[in-house]
């Protein structure tokens, strides 16, 4: 059963920097999410370019089609663990996020988290904005002939259409960040299947022109007798898995804000265990499937998504890429919009509401230019994403802890929105458990993202299973803190 409190029982005596009615638990009347929206909320936010291109980093580094695939299959399997798990408490109590974060690290204490995941989204959404307005310049010169390339306009570096398509992208989503998060659902559900069909419409556009699916899905992995990578497959193995699910552990935190309007317990475990992992495994061997075929259609090797559709001409450039802008919204919204909302919502409640935390982040995604982040910094964006989920894995394993351990799945929900109340302004335990389950994971990172050249051996190895080092070690010192 879920609680259907609508607000702190004693709602006069909350403190204003702690509660806006976008923050607090969500009635009965609010909770309009079943098994299908999840389903196709994740659906929608699966189905976007970084997923179509995931397989393809774990193809170049010597693994064969199959072996890519189950990685992302399993990887998302684990991912949907603690998703489900942070799930329940949104789910039971109707509070988002940043909210839940206060019962582990105290009422001022939860805004640090809050704000760190908050600001990965905010750079993510920078980035799909920018992904979403290439598809639309490309529509453009795709329809006209390349009418539209032009100079780079001075200090921005790119072209007037490329900017006003940018701007056109950016503004559609302020339309559904006005509207909040039942427009968000209503979008999500609407464009699930329109996008499966697109996925297995290109699908069967490969295997028609190549005539099968071409060579690549017959290269055998490179870990094999007499490959040139023989015996070294778990290596890769691992950190590919770290990086698969480090791809949704900002999501794992966040499904909360998401899962607290759900009808009931069983829809947002049942929509999110359909909703996942298949259809990742699935549009990750789309990704590659027509990528191999690309190499006997066009001679090379086309993994972007965006190219391919500018390669393919006539109406096909139109279909494809009205799929893509669409499948970057979905995407984009659900994951990049609503965490920063909440967070920024949290910050200052009384001024801040989810409509405005929206604001804020689709103002930041312009501010930091992210055609010129993705340029410069292409190579370490991915680093430095896989070393977020150093970050992100201690904050999953704190609340995990806390919330089933620690509260016994029970929460005050008087005193998650009072500074003197049961959870306290700063709770030490959380911050030195999260301050320590990073530790063991910085030497790598560091040493990955190039700022030191050597570390010793045993550091490159933890922070091969960064998220996985991080979930434990906070959890586990949580716990022991917390009981004392």
């Amino acid at each position: 059963m879920h609680d259907e409190t609508s607000t702190p029982t004693g709602a006069g005596s909350y403190d204003a920097d702690l509660w806006n009615a976008d923050l607090a638990p969500t009635d009965a009347a609010a909770r309009t999410w079943d098994w299908k929206a999840f389903a196709a909320l994740w659906v929608a936010m699966v189905v976007c370019v970084p997923t179509y291109m995931l397989a393809a980093g774990l193809v170049s580094e010597g693994m064969a089609w199959w072996q890519a695939i189950l990685t992302v299959l399993l990887g998302n399997v684990i991912v949907l663990v603690p998703m489900i798990l942070i799930g329940h408490a949104g789910a039971k109590h109707g509070v988002p996020f940043p909210v839940l974060l206060r019962s582990a690290f105290g009422t001022k204490g939860a805004r640090i988290p809050a704000l760190a995941r908050g600001l990965v989204a905010c750079g993510w959404f920078g980035i799909q904005t920018w992904v979403g307005g290439s598809a639309i310049y490309v529509i453009l010169n795709g329809l006209t002939d390349n009418m539209f390339h032009g100079t780079p306009l001075p200090f921005l570096g790119i072209d007037i259409a490329q900017t006003l398509s940018f701007l056109a992208f950016w503004a559609i989503h302020l339309f559904f960040i006005k509207h909040g998060t039942e427009s968000i659902r209503w979008l999500e559900t609407y464009a699930a299947p329109f996008l499966i069909l697109m996925g297995l419409a290109l699908l069967a556009w490969a295997y028609i022109e190549a005539g099968g699916f071409g060579a690549m899905l017959s290269t055998p992995s490179q870990f094999g007798p007499g490959g040139a990578k023989e015996g070294q497959f778990m290596g890769t193995f691992i950190a590919g898995l770290t990086a698969m699910v480090g791809f949704w552990a900002t999501m794992a935190l966040n499904i909360p804000d998401f899962t607290r309007f759900a009808k009931t317990q069983r829809d947002q475990m049942l929509g999110q265990a359909i909703g996942l992992p298949i259809p990742m495994a699935l549009f990750a061997f789309i990704g590659v499937a027509v990528t191999s075929a690309t190499v006997t259609i066009y001679g090379e090797a086309i993994w972007d998504p965006v190219v391919l559709a500018g390669r393919m001409g006539g109406m096909g450039v139109v279909v494809a890429l009205a799929a893509l802008v669409i499948a970057t919204l979905t995407t984009n919204l659900a994951a990049n919009v609503v965490a920063p909302a909440y967070g920024f919502s949290n910050l200052s409640p009384s001024k801040i509401s989810f409509t405005m935390g929206g604001y804020i982040t689709a103002g930041i995604g312009i501010a930091i230019f992210p055609w010129k982040l993705l340029e410069t910094a292409g190579g370490y964006l991915f680093t430095w994403l896989i070393g977020y989920s150093a970050l992100l894995g201690p904050i999953a394993g704190i609340l995990i802890v806390d919330y089933f351990l620690i509260r016994k799945c029970e929460l005050d929900k008087d005193a998650l929105f009072t500074h003197a109340g049961r959870y306290g302004a700063w709770n030490s335990a959380g911050l030195i458990a999260l301050v320590v389950g990073v530790l063991p994971n910085l030497p790598g990172f560091l040493h990955a993202a190039g700022a030191v050249d050597t570390v010793p051996a045993i550091f490159d190895t933890l922070y091969s299973y960064a998220w996985f080092v991080g979930l434990f070690v906070a959890g586990l010192l949580y716990l022991a803190l917390a009981k004392k």
